[in-house]
């Protein structure tokens, strides 16, 4: 099965391109001096552990940087479970392009995994329920729109992108406007076209939320008993808001959260806190 990379956004294959640089400079002068120019070789991308795999189109792409007709045979599907040692993909072209990129691409690969794996673990424990599992700006800086596919293809949803494409109005949004109400007017009338969300921390910031009219209300931080008091005010409310709950989320406890009624749960933990995802790159043959 061929990777087809094309349907990577500009932003990404950027983001492809300043991580070569960062690692290339004036080109890596090891590979440079061994290998021969017109050196080819074939080798596997393998999986050290057990784990959902993403990122593969990713790191085709990072090996095309390099050599435009590498031969990128994925073993597996684009977001599937593997286990320990599982050959995910054969790859063969110019020698010097594959040793070149290669810790680009698994770094890539690995981090993509890492998040996609723990990412459909919190999925996982809230299987049966109505909630879906959200990521959060908790991204690393420069690789948010790569961190955010990743949940994607661990089966999570995407929240916002950042801080331009809807409103999410906190505690210091507040302060300076004076009231919850004030801050909610002054946001409606200057982006009009944009969902609003509230953070809520009381009952009280829910109702008030729910008058307002807002789309979402994120219930931060909330005990359990609170989040299903916020249930039930927003189904009585002729005005029906998307609740959110956020905060100190662990797999321990995500399923009792979501058995709560809301309909997301966010979690920064999915993309600040996965563990890299173990990966090796094996010569087949020159």
């Amino acid at each position: 099965m061929k990777m087809n990379t094309t349907a990577l956004s500009p932003s990404i294959l950027e983001t492809i391109t300043h991580a070569l640089a960062e690692d290339v400079g004036e080109g890596d002068v090891t590979t440079n001096s061994i290998v021969p120019v017109e050196a080819r070789m074939s080798a596997q991308i393998i999986a050290k552990q057990k784990g959902v795999v993403a990122g593969l189109d990713v790191a085709a792409a990072t090996f095309r940087l390099f050599d435009p007709k590498v031969k990128f045979i994925m073993k597996v599907t684009e977001g599937s479970q593997v286990e320990n040692r599982k050959a995910l993909v054969e790859i063969s072209g110019n020698a010097r392009a594959l040793l070149t990129a290669e810790r680009t691409a698994l770094n890539f690969l690995g981090r993509m995994s890492g998040i996609a794996t723990m990412t459909n673990q919190f999925v996982d424990a809230i299987k049966g329920t109505k909630t879906v599992m959200l990521d959060t700006r908790k991204t690393a800086p420069g690789l948010r729109r790569l961190d955010k596919l990743a949940v994607q293809r661990g089966g999570g949803q995407n929240h916002r992108m950042g801080l331009y494409d809807m409103i999410l109005i906190k505690d210091n949004h507040i302060d300076f406007a004076g009231s919850l109400s004030k801050a909610v007017q002054k946001a409606r009338a200057a982006n009009q076209n944009l969902k609003i969300e509230i953070e809520a921390r009381t009952l009280e910031d829910v109702k008030i939320g729910l008058e307002l009219g807002v789309e979402y209300i994120l219930l931060d931080n909330m005990s359990v008993e609170m989040m299903h008091e916020a249930v039930k005010l927003n189904a009585d409310n002729a005005k029906k808001a998307k609740l959110e709950a956020s905060g100190n989320v662990t797999l321990e406890n995500v399923r009792q959260i979501a058995e709560t009624g809301v309909d997301y749960i966010s979690s920064g933990a999915l993309t600040h806190s996965a563990k890299v995802f173990d990966l090796s790159m094996l010569w087949i043959s020159k």
